[in-house]
């Protein structure tokens, strides 16, 4: 991960541990810190440190790091109540510490732990606190919402005061998510004049986490116009990789990165795409490595049907087009929505039996299935206007289903029907369990061997479906002959 942050992604710098955690987190940051060294990213590498009288600075100095982020109290309350300590006593503490870190080769930057709270509640301690620590060796000072307690009005209000009060110190700003304010409290501290921002990938951290960086990197280029030297196009990549490691998946309406975010559901965004872009905003899914889709679903016009065929390589006409979209929109009615990787099945399913004369229609079925007893089934048809009803049990749901429907052709109307040959089940490559079953059944009847497809997220229905076209067939194939 510190590989693809640094040298794909070229995010500037990375805070990978605290110190003093355990000893894989020892050995970690040492292989990363060893790997960095190699190729001219030790720099960038940053760990978390204390106020410890030394350990955490020998730590840091023992895994090959040359910065160290140590944390100092930003609020009276955490000074006191926390540490029992004096304000005197904090920044002698500090001062201490700073040293120590010095004398070990290390580059220093300060964490103001609670400032925001400090801030609001206790200024003087703040300002008092920032008189002494930015005489220090200190590089970076850190601005923490560590609650997560700021508004933007607040954000940009506060770290104005630090920039316009100390305009020669390099203030960072990090945002915690507690009121999903993180992405809006990061554009106002830039606003403000802080020069670095605080982010995690997919906004993992505490509680609700910190900034995001995907949102955060968007904001700060298209709304700020600023630059970051970020490779936006790597973003996606990236961020799942780590919702992989972490476990934590990103919700699919997370901007940037969510799997819905640049997919288009409405059928008039579609048209209104194809015509003039009129749906597109900066925020370009070719930016960040993805590309736009169009959902199919109940909401679907031809439009969205038309855009997935192109990007499928099929041309309908438009006649076909229509059949197709009522067909994704009818299935629709059954599962949440269906995938491009379905619409060549639809589109299969449509065309194969547009032409079939439909003079035998199913009116209704009921399928049982229960432990220990044989599946049954009862089927209702409509053949030639005239309904015929039968029962019967078999070795599955579909078997069954088939013997009621021979036992209406054999002892109703006194006819064969075609003898199922070859029986196969596709779904789309990734399928899940909702995914569109595509049943293909081969059948012999009088020397004529044709195929049936059905289209459902049952796979039983599918072959019912594949059935009813296949006696319709039949049907065509026995009427032609007796004519002749």
């Amino acid at each position: 991960l510190a590989r693809l942050l640094l040298a794909e992604l070229h995010v500037p710098r990375i805070e990978v541990a605290s110190a003093r955690v355990s000893e894989g987190e020892r050995d970690t940051v040492a292989r990363i810190c060893a790997w960095a060294e190699k190729t001219g990213n030790l720099p960038a590498i940053e760990v978390l440190g204390f106020l410890d009288r030394g350990l955490s600075v020998e730590w840091v100095a023992s895994v090959g790091c040359r910065v160290i982020n140590l944390l100092a109290k930003g609020s009276e309350k955490h000074c006191r109540l926390q540490l029992g300590q004096t304000p005197q006593e904090h920044i002698e503490a500090i001062a201490h510490e700073v040293e120590r870190a010095q004398q070990a080769g290390l580059e220093v930057n300060l964490y103001l732990e609670d400032w925001s709270n400090g801030m609001k509640h206790s200024r003087d301690y703040v300002l008092t606190l920032m008189r002494h620590v930015s005489r220090m060796p200190v590089k970076r000072i850190m601005l923490p919402d560590t609650l997560g307690i700021l508004n933007p009005y607040d954000t940009l209000s506060y770290i104005h005061y630090m920039v316009k009060l100390y305009p020669g110190i390099h203030f960072d700003f990090h945002a915690h998510n507690d009121y999903d304010l993180a992405t809006s409290n990061v554009y106002a501290a830039v606003k403000a004049g802080a020069k670095g921002i605080h982010c995690t990938v997919n906004g993992l951290g505490e509680r609700a986490g910190n900034a995001a960086l995907s949102s955060s990197i968007a904001v700060i280029h298209d709304q700020l116009k600023g630059s970051t030297g970020i490779d936006e196009s790597r973003i996606n990549k990236i961020s799942h990789i780590v919702e992989s490691f972490s476990g934590i998946l990103i919700p699919p309406n997370k901007p940037i990165i969510g799997d819905s975010v640049f997919t288009q559901c409405a059928g008039v965004h579609a048209d209104g795409d194809n015509k003039s872009r009129l749906y597109y905003n900066d925020l370009l899914p070719e930016r960040f490595g993805r590309e736009r889709e169009y959902a199919l679903g109940k909401t679907s016009g031809r439009a969205n049907i038309r855009k997935n065929l192109e990007a499928l390589g099929i041309e309908l006409a438009d006649d076909n087009i229509r059949k197709v979209t009522d067909r994704v929109i009818q299935l629709a009615d059954k599962k949440e929505i269906v995938t491009q990787s379905d619409l060549p099945f639809i589109v299969a399913d449509v065309l194969k039996h547009a032409a079939i004369p439909q003079r035998v229609h199913l009116a209704n079925y009921a399928l049982n299935l229960a432990h220990g007893l044989r599946p049954t089934a009862t089927v209702k048809l409509v053949i030639d206007g005239r309904e015929y009803q039968e029962s019967a049990a078999g070795d599955g749901q579909f078997d069954a289903f088939m013997r009621a429907v021979r036992s209406i052709y054999g002892n109703r109307l006194h006819r064969d029907i075609p003898t199922l040959t070859n029986y196969s089940v596709n779904i789309p490559p990734g399928g899940r369990t909702d995914a569109l079953v595509h049943t293909i059944i081969t059948w012999s009847h009088n020397g004529h061997t044709f195929k049936t497809r059905g289209l459902d997220a049952d796979q039983t229905e599918a072959a019912i479906q594949a059935t009813i076209k296949m006696l319709n067939i039949c049907d065509g194939i026995s009427l032609n002959e007796s004519e002749n």
